[in-house]
């Protein structure tokens, strides 16, 4: 592959020739002299290795290949003008783009009023939000922010920073008739012959952090229902179908006929981080999201310790 390299002030001096039909007219309007409007030009025709203009009685008119040449750069030059008013626009505030990823709870519980904030302030703010599914294999997102869990001592990749949020406890979520309905806590010893129902994926971290605290208490948990969120989990329980073990984010508006308990000896925990990209971590918009999740972590509760 050949790379070409040329200065773009020769080929905008060169389309101002186009456009104004004359060396001599493109320098008024350029406010160069012609010898320095045609010093650009031939220069631009030695770097392109392209003939651009040709005699047209006393003057020069462009070839086929600058006018193409022309055409072609136009593309170019609204994207560095767009490029300019983004520039602009990311110091002073006022737009650019927020691209985001979270997990589930997260998404139910704190970002879509994070983000209500953000864009009050900033509409013309272009928003890239998704949900991302946890994962044991951390690797530098493409995201501004990401929310994730993460080990509590987790180190951001390259080029991000991390900031812990909260160190969230889990809780089992059982039927309102079930014996444990009642109880201030819940030993997860206790869990051993329950009918458990599954929110996460065997590949998850809260999947493999329960499985962890059940192997501390003695038992391997017996999984007779796998869906594939909290929400649908928490379905089954209200059918009476069996208990499930969450982080508090995942219990917040279950429904009236389910009971929520702490879970003790072991208590598991999961740690919630943000991730922040550290080229946009200072621009008014992420500085907004960030306060919004430090605020949304510290008034979630139950912590685990």
């Amino acid at each position: 592959m050949i790379e070409v390299m040329w200065d773009l002030q020769r080929l905008r001096v060169f389309r101002a020739v186009v456009a104004a039909g004359s060396i001599n007219a493109a320098a008024t309007n350029l406010g160069f002299t012609a010898s320095a409007v045609s010093q650009q030009v031939a220069t631009l025709a030695r770097e392109t290795g392209l003939v651009l203009l040709q005699k047209a009685g006393r003057g020069v008119e462009p070839t086929a290949a600058g006018l193409e040449l022309a055409a072609a750069s136009d593309a170019l030059f609204e994207d560095l003008d767009q490029l300019r008013l983004s520039i602009a626009d990311l110091r002073d505030g006022r737009a650019g783009t927020l691209s985001m990823a979270y997990f589930d709870s997260a998404a139910l519980q704190w970002i879509p009023g994070i983000v209500r904030t953000v864009v009050a302030d900033y509409p013309e703010l272009r928003l890239d939000l998704r949900v991302q599914q946890e994962s044991t294999e951390l690797e530098a997102s493409r995201a501004d922010v990401e929310v994730l869990v993460a080990p509590t001592d987790f180190v951001a990749p390259p080029g991000f920073r991390a900031q812990h949020l909260l160190n969230e406890a889990y809780e089992v979520v059982v039927h309102e008739r079930h014996p444990f309905a009642t109880r201030p806590f819940v030993e997860m010893a206790e869990l051993a012959d329950e009918r458990w129902i599954s929110s996460e994926s065997e590949q998850s971290w809260c999947r493999i952090n329960t499985h962890r605290c059940a192997t501390a208490a003695g038992f391997e948990p017996q999984y007779s229902v796998h869906t594939g969120g909290h929400q649908t989990a928490t379905a089954f329980v209200a059918a009476g179908i069996g208990i499930a073990v969450m982080p508090h984010l995942c219990t917040l508006g279950a429904p009236a006929n389910v009971r929520v308990i702490p879970i003790v000896n072991p208590t598991p925990v999961r740690s919630i981080h943000a991730m922040v990209r550290r080229s946009v971590e200072a621009t008014p918009a992420v500085s907004l999201v960030l306060q919004g999740l430090m605020a949304a972590a510290s008034g979630s509760a139950p912590s685990g310790r």
